[in-house]
């Protein structure tokens, strides 16, 4: 999978990797034509942003997931990041927690907004999240009201604690999914810069 890495702007060797998956027929260099990885500058978070071309092509022939481990997790530890969080949109939000779902080792969290979930496989794994002891890592979900994917994205969020759940107007599109974006921003628990 090709990967573009964007370094922290104010952490020299950040240890904290925040992987981008984008939507189905997005580009990955759409992050930043549409504000995410200025966003997360904004946000003084001190972490790098990867964005992954993690097209449907790897969902289809059921080889995303360990795509996503050879070309991104491996490298990105070997480079030494001790933290990987993974974040997508729509398709990529359901490749999220496919990869959280087999892989549950290697993710610290998860970020989806408005999240593809008509997946029956998915479920018994997402249905973990009501349990306090499930194990899972921390998932933070955001979705606009008038999402074409909001009433399923409404059954995990009542899986989860209300501070990691993030509503807002509008539909499936960038407008909605950059106002949760930096609104949910805040409340990740990722390391700032200093000062």
């Amino acid at each position: 999978m090709y990967t573009q890495t964007e370094a922290s702007r104010c952490a020299l060797h950040a240890d904290t990797l925040l992987v981008l998956l984008p939507g189905v027929y997005s580009h990955p260099d759409e992050f930043v034509r549409e504000g995410f990885v200025q966003a997360a500058n904004d946000a003084r978070l001190a972490v790098d942003v990867a964005r992954v071309d993690s097209h449907l092509n790897y969902y289809q022939r059921n080889t995303f997931a360990e795509r996503l481990r050879q070309d991104v997790f491996v490298p990105a530890r070997a480079h030494g990041y001790r933290s990987i969080w993974i974040a997508g949109i729509s398709l990529g939000g359901f490749g999220a927690l496919i990869y959280a779902k087999e892989r549950p080792g290697d993710v610290t969290g998860v970020v989806t907004l408005a999240p593809y979930l008509d997946e029956p496989k998915l479920w018994p794994w997402l249905n973990g999240y009501a349990e306090a002891a499930s194990g899972h890592p921390p998932l933070y979900l955001g979705y606009g009201k008038a999402d074409r994917f909001a009433a399923t994205n409404s059954v995990l969020a009542a899986k989860l604690p209300p501070t990691q759940v993030f509503i807002t107007e509008g539909g499936h599109d960038w407008a909605p999914w950059l106002r949760l974006w930096k609104e949910m921003l805040p409340a990740l628990p990722l390391p700032r810069c200093p000062g």
